[in-house]
């Protein structure tokens, strides 16, 4: 069995950055790390398939040594199917994220707090608390520059409208 260099150098690259990535707090590098993983994976099992060889078929004049193994080709279908699922379950939670919270990051929770607090885990610079909106692209205020209720839907519903409404049309105001 020869082992390509190249490859296993590529693989270490890949499972290390990938593990880096899962360390963030963003699901974005998240998700990027999981592929990166995956991918490393998959090249792991396409190395232990071994050099190219004959198909699996029976054939009494063949050597068993010359035929290719059929497993590693079945492991492997099987992680690009299993990536594939939990690469799709990462998108779906992303864009439940963004849509609810419009940010992808994490942030800790009390109980997390508390628990680190016991350990003596708790860093007060590392752990402080982060700002509820980090995303820049939400514009939360308005023409008048005042802040929006529903930044999303470019207006708000529940407020009273101060320059369109009836009480101005009326008027003759606009």
């Amino acid at each position: 069995m020869t082992i390509n260099l190249t490859l296993l150098i590529l693989m270490g690259a890949l499972f290390a950055i990938g593990i880096y990535l899962l360390l963030e707090r963003s699901l974005t590098r998240v998700l990027l790390g999981i592929i990166l993983i995956s991918n490393a994976v998959n090249l792991l099992l396409l190395q232990t398939a071994g050099r190219a060889g004959l198909a699996p078929l029976y054939d009494p004049e063949i050597p068993a040594e010359d035929y290719l193994d059929p497993l590693p080709q079945a492991l492997l279908l099987t992680a690009i199917v299993i990536a594939f699922a939990l690469v799709s379950f990462m998108l779906a939670l992303i864009y439940r994220s963004w849509v609810l919270a419009r940010q992808d990051e994490l942030a800790d929770d009390e109980e997390d707090r508390r628990v680190a607090s016991y350990a003596g885990a708790y860093d007060a610079e590392e752990d402080a608390p982060v700002e509820d909106e980090t995303t820049e692209f939400a514009d939360e205020t308005d023409a008048d520059g005042r802040p929006m209720l529903n930044p999303r839907r470019g207006a708000d519903e529940d407020a009273p409208d101060p320059g369109n409404g009836p009480a101005t049309a009326e008027r003759g105001e606009r």
